[in-house]
């Protein structure tokens, strides 16, 4: 017995593709978002660079970290409060009523802000490397590889976690649980050896810290390390583990 595929519920590059341009439009008309996105990160990287003016080394050796942060945290909070508010005003009830299957929106979504992510980390490490003077030994394109990473797995992360908030709030809330035990955990602060040892386990198993491992990784080495490229796979099958989680618990009512 044959079983055929209902249509439409399978990933499409056509239908992907317009869910991706959908949301770019909207975002074209929402100033504050695309400001949060792009100009609070470089704003705050330039606020940095001149707290530490007296002593440039120490921006060096924070300031790359902070490229693969920013990224992962405003992704995060703009890709979960977007996603809530197309589910709390129906729209995406509406949309999932169509011929849509669920990774087509989710695929969809990351592709719009994935494109987004490309623009912030591109504005982010040009102005860190070229203007801020970023003094780093490997390739600024290996930065901007990891901060690319780093807003992918923030646009994951914010997919995922909109499906257990029922307000915008809520959603902003999941920050602290999320974010922050990563941010400080992350060895931005302090070596993750110097670490408490079960702090440094749980670490170890957190994504932040592979991002900032291997932006310090392009920081002292000329060349890809195989640590480097440890990290970049990490990061990037977080990303991907996360997105196909957000799909399977994308709901299509909001309770």
């Amino acid at each position: 017995m044959t079983t055929t595929r209902a249509p439409g519920r399978v990933l499409s590059p056509a239908r992907t593709t317009a869910t991706a341009a959908r949301v770019l439009r909207q975002l074209r008309h929402d100033p504050r978002t695309i400001a949060l996105l792009l100009v609070i990160p470089c704003a705050m990287l330039v606020l940095l660079r001149y707290v530490f003016d007296g002593d440039p080394r120490t921006f060096d050796q924070i300031g790359a970290s902070l490229l693969g942060i920013f990224p992962l945290i405003t992704m995060f909070l703009v890709t979960s409060i977007a996603t809530l508010r197309e589910r709390t005003s129906g729209t995406l009830e509406r949309l999932l009523a169509l011929p849509l299957a669920k990774a087509d929106l989710i695929a969809g979504y990351a592709l719009a802000f994935g494109g987004l992510a490309i623009l912030q980390s591109a504005l982010a490490t040009g102005l860190a490397v070229r203007f801020l003077g970023l003094d780093i030994t490997g390739s600024p394109w290996l930065l901007l590889l990891v901060a690319l990473l780093d807003a992918l797995l923030g646009t994951a992360l914010g997919l995922f976690v909109s499906a257990f908030a029922a307000s915008e709030f809520q959603a902003v809330q999941f920050m602290p649980a999320v974010i922050f035990p990563q941010l400080l955990l992350c060895g931005l602060f302090t070596p993750r050896s110097a670490m408490q040892p079960a702090l440094e386990a749980v670490s170890d198993a957190l994504p932040m810290s592979y991002a900032v491992d291997g932006m310090n990784e392009v920081v002292t080495h000329a060349d890809p390390t195989g640590a480097f490229v440890r990290d970049v796979l990490v990061v990037a099958g977080c990303a991907l583990l996360v997105l196909v989680l957000g799909a399977a618990t994308l709901r299509r009512r909001t309770p």
